[in-house]
């Protein structure tokens, strides 16, 4: 199974959250994790947060940045 970090580093790399991806996190956060995934996390936060990762569940509900 992948690691939080691992999801992250793709979305940034590309600068797009899947929906797949999203729902992956959301399974991998329900599970036991480190500080460098933590830390990888709220990283990806602040990027959807400033517009440098969009996610495709906002485009498909139609929420803009």
């Amino acid at each position: 199974m992948n690691r939080i970090r691992d999801v992250v580093q793709k979305a940034l790399a590309t600068g797009y959250l899947t929906v797949e991806a999203e729902n992956q996190l959301r399974q991998l956060l329900t599970t036991p994790y480190d500080l460098e995934d933590l830390n990888a996390f709220m990283a990806l936060q602040e990027a959807a947060m400033t517009g440098k990762v969009k996610q495709e569940s906002r485009e498909r509900c139609g929420i803009k940045k």
